[in-house]
């Protein structure tokens, strides 16, 4: 796979110990191989395209046309690079193009866990220039919500300029011909009433300084029916169409009561009124026992084409049975109505589809790597690493090496360790049922020294294959980690030299294998199977994000030099 990157390689660093004199400190990974199906095996008709448009963790997307083409963001948290970039002339056909948050000087996640970090951005376009606004939740330094800018999509984007004064979270800007607006979600006016009781705000912002000017404004108080003590209003997005400024908003939460909302005023300022059918989109009124549910709809954002179609992005989640996802929060994508001046994404009692019909756009190629569906992948290390890869928090000295089409990966701090970056690098399990595979050449020198492959919901909620020394001797080990507490699985003696590793996702089991390196047609052998991996979906691991995966080093020597 060759999908290259600015200077990818210069961008995950760590502060690691790693070197010439510690062969414990560094592995060698000769590929990545991925493959994934979906569980609810949608066969789309000619003229058809199929949901999620971006399958796995990809939450909160904001969309936005410039000409022909589109592009989209979404969260991204402590893993860095961040803010995934995504681009597509057809709405349905993305391809990563970059990461907007792509080097070290950019941001600071030293400290920050993992469901904490970059939330709920926006992008917009003007004049030739984009412009992406969020929030780093926790961040050190008081960076708070920032705005990013280019001139292209791809990169490079700018260093954060932080809005002084802007609390809350959510923000989206909004120009009404010359001036800008900040619109975003904050604690109401007064003392809360009730656990969940937020605002929608908005505050005009200077273009040339990206600094507030004026006095802020609620816009919303609570949400659709102040009445009924409704909660978590956020993510609210101003547009305007045949004279009518609309503010849609999520409500309800991000579970399963989420929902998308719409209000309209004459003045941007206000005052907002519910539309008379609201939720515009939910799943929270359909039987939970329906099979291949979609749940927890809403955070949408539209886009009118170039030929005058409204279409909304939004997030939803395809829980396998018991309701769990491992794999996050995905990217939908449905056309918006309108009926007497209001829009409507989805009636209310009416499932999300996962196939419909496409957008009246040109059609495009297939991707090199798709984005939804079923597909399958093999990354060889022969060139620069695709956008897609990313490690946890901001590094600060090389974790790898390309070198001789293999990647060397070098340990960092353990995980658990806020202060630090761990030798990790990582793609998004997009799918349920999913393989993923790989090649390592390792030594390990202590006890407690281990490389292979790592499944990582968070710092304490991953599951680990891979070689390693327990009791003094160099095994393939399995370990898990279930609320930081780590356990040791399974050991079986590890085949001399290189040794290829599988684990194999099911839902909430999974099975992991391995076999000599150098025996590519013989049989994997099991070390584990039937695992119950449910411990790293959102529901138990709790946050928002979705397992990553991808080749680990821990060293115990680097543990030794961070004490």
């Amino acid at each position: 796979m060759r999908l290259p990157t600015a200077s990818l390689a210069a961008l995950l660093l760590a502060g690691s110990a790693h070197g010439a004199d510690n062969p414990a400190a560094s592995a060698r990974f000769e590929r990545f191989s991925y493959a994934g199906q979906t569980q609810e095996r949608a066969r789309p008709q000619p003229g058809e395209f199929v949901n999620p448009v971006l399958a796995g963790y990809y939450p909160d997307p904001s969309i936005v046309r410039a000409g022909d083409d589109y592009y989209m963001v979404a969260s991204s948290f402590t893993n860095f690079p961040g803010l995934p970039v995504m681009h597509s002339k057809d709405l349905v056909t993305w391809t990563q193009v970059g990461n907007a948050l792509d080097r070290p000087g950019q941001i600071d996640f030293t400290g920050v866990r993992g469901s904490q970090g970059i939330f709920a951005p926006d992008i917009s376009y003007h004049d030739g220039r984009y412009y992406i606004i969020t929030t780093c939740a926790s961040c050190p330094g008081g960076v708070g919500n920032f705005i990013v800018t280019a001139t292209n999509p791809a990169g490079p984007w700018s260093k954060p300029v932080t809005v002084q004064g802007l609390n809350g979270i959510d923000p989206s800007i909004f120009r009404d011909g010359e001036k800008m607006y900040v619109v975003h979600n904050d604690a109401p006016e007064g003392t809360p009433r009730y656990d969940g009781h937020r605002a929608i705000w908005i505050t005009e912002l200077d273009p040339a300084s990206l600094q507030r000017i004026g006095k802020p404004k609620v816009l919303v108080d609570g949400g659709v029916d102040p009445k009924k003590n409704p909660i978590w209003i956020e993510a609210p997005h101003i547009f305007r169409k045949d004279g009518w400024y609309y503010l849609i908003c999520a409500e309800g939460g991000t579970a399963d009561n989420h929902s998308e909302v719409v209000f309209r005023s004459k003045d941007v300022m206000g005052p907002y009124v519910p539309g008379p059918v609201n939720p515009i989109l939910t799943q929270r009124d359909l039987d939970p026992q329906r099979p291949n549910p979609v749940t927890t709809a809403g955070h949408a954002k539209f886009v009118q084409t170039q030929n005058g179609e409204w279409w909304a992005a939004f997030l939803a989640t395809r829980p396998y049975p018991g309701n769990f996802y491992n794999i996050g929060r995905d990217t939908f994508l449905l056309p918006v109505t309108w009926k007497d001046g209001w829009p409507m994404i989805l009636e209310q009692g009416k499932p999300i589809p996962y196939t419909h019909a496409k957008p009246n756009l040109p059609a495009q190629p297939a991707p090199a790597v798709p984005m939804n569906g079923d597909f399958a992948y093999v990354d060889e290390f022969d060139g620069p690493l695709s956008p897609g890869w990313m490690g946890l928090r901001t590094p600060r000295a090389s974790v790898y090496d390309l070198k001789g089409g293999a990647l060397v990966l070098h340990a960092g701090q353990p995980l658990g360790d806020l202060a630090g970056v761990p030798g990790f690098i990582g793609r998004r399990q997009q799918h349920h049922d999913a393989t993923v595979s790989t090649v390592v050449d390792y030594a390990p020198q202590h006890d407690g020294d281990r490389a292979g492959l790592l499944a990582m919901q968070n710092d304490g909620a991953w599951m680990f294959l891979g070689l390693a020394r327990v009791d003094g001797k160099r095994v393939v080990a399995l370990y898990k980690s279930e609320g930081g507490k780590e356990t040791l699985l399974g050991t079986a003696p590890a085949p001399d030299g290189r040794v290829e590793l599988a684990m194999e996702m099911r839902g909430g089991q999974s099975a992991y294998r391995y076999r000599n390196g150098k025996d590519k047609g013989g049989q994997l052998k099991t070390l584990k199977t039937g695992v119950d991996v449910t411990f790293l979906s959102t529901q138990k691991a709790k946050g928002f994000v979705g397992v990553v995966v991808g080749p680990y080093v821990q060293a115990n020597v680097v543990k030794q030099a961070a004490k």
